[in-house]
């Protein structure tokens, strides 16, 4: 096979590749990470949300990945109970904060600004936000739940 043959075949394989790898990169991620991080939830374990009801930080000795991020708990008891079923105990929207996903857009999730709604962990950027997300959960549920995941494109 001439040279020509194998680089002109090569070119035809790898060219799909180079022609979408730019814009996978410029979604964003399924799980909200700081930006040197792949930490979610800041390192509270998502399932103390659920057993403990308060955002307790979980330890690198138990840690698993999901979704390309690092999920950090308190026990191995914890870690198994979302190994079980990590989307019962994942935050919705990935941990991006829950009333800017309503809005049609992403924002940092804080950990310490949460709440479970119908066996659900939803986040929100800080306080104030979460006081106006606190004013029509519901509806704002509705709305993320719509816009969710197509908020990640850019």
């Amino acid at each position: 096979m001439k040279l020509r043959t194998v680089l002109a075949a090569a070119m035809i394989a790898v060219g799909p590749i180079a022609v979408t790898a730019p814009a996978a990169y410029a979604d964003k991620d399924p799980i909200y990470t700081a930006k040197r991080s792949n930490l979610a939830l800041q390192g509270y374990d998502t399932v103390a949300y659920f057993t403990v009801g308060e955002p307790t930080k979980g330890t690198a000795d138990f840690s698993t990945e999901y979704q390309g991020a690092e999920f950090r708990f308190t026990s191995e008891e914890n870690l198994n109970l979302f190994l079980g079923d990590p989307e019962k105990y994942a935050p919705q929207y990935g941990g991006y904060c829950a009333w800017a996903v309503a809005q049609g857009k992403t924002a940092k999730g804080d950990a310490r600004r949460w709440a479970v709604v119908d066996g659900k962990l939803y986040l929100n950027y800080n306080k104030g936000i979460q006081k106006r997300w606190d004013k029509d959960r519901a509806g704002f549920i509705t709305s993320g739940d719509q816009n969710w995941p197509t908020v990640l494109l850019d």
